[in-house]
């Protein structure tokens, strides 16, 4: 009896077991390859008989095709044995190979899309970050600005370029402009504890 897993064109293994009758060829008894040379070779033979079919259920359908492909093969040819039959006893499907492959390709893609969307949230988080320091860039920028005021008004004021009710307007504006950012604060601070 012969008990091997093939695998036919659509990848889908099946579990052959044979069963091989054999006669002692006198002739090449000595020196002559043995029975587990033309188990082997029966083997191979189903194996790849096997493999050469369309799909599983041509094999299922039609078993006995497999052991007419082997016996013409002449696999007993040099042994101390003649094949004389050999009967395809059982064929079982055994593991779905195509499935099997399918799944590793389907973790393997979505590790990829993985990779590649923490990829793409780590250039938001920098670009983001980059935002941020060019904010505070800015922000430096008019800080330095607002501090030359108080000089630029004092050159100004020697000039002659500007008098004291210019600088009580200036003044003025500057607590109306405070206070209006002041209550707009206070309003948003307020909206925002409202959503939370």
């Amino acid at each position: 009896d012969l008990l091997g897993p093939g695998y036919s064109k659509k990848p889908l293994q099946l579990i052959a077991k044979a069963r091989v009758t054999v006669r002692a060829n006198i002739k090449q008894l000595v020196g002559g390859a043995g029975e587990d040379t033309v188990l082997a070779r029966v083997g191979e033979g189903i194996v790849s008989s096997i493999g050469s079919a369309d799909s599983h259920k041509a094999v299922l359908e039609n078993p006995d095709s497999i052991s007419k492909v082997v016996l013409d093969k002449g696999l007993d040819a040099g042994t101390a044995f003649e094949i004389l039959s050999i009967d395809i006893a059982d064929v079982d499907i055994g593991k779905n190979i195509g499935a099997f492959l399918q799944t590793d390709q389907a973790e393997a893609d979505k590790k990829i899309a993985q990779a590649k969307a923490e990829e793409r949230r780590a250039m938001a988080v920098a670009l983001e970050q980059e935002m941020l320091a060019k904010a505070q860039e800015a922000r430096a920028k008019v800080i330095e600005a607002e501090a030359e005021i108080p000089l630029a008004m004092a050159d100004s004021f020697r000039k002659g370029n500007m008098g004291i009710m210019d600088y009580y307007k200036f003044q003025n504006i500057q607590a109306d402009t405070d206070m209006r950012e002041s209550i707009s604060q206070a309003t948003g601070g307020a909206e925002e504890k409202k959503k939370k």
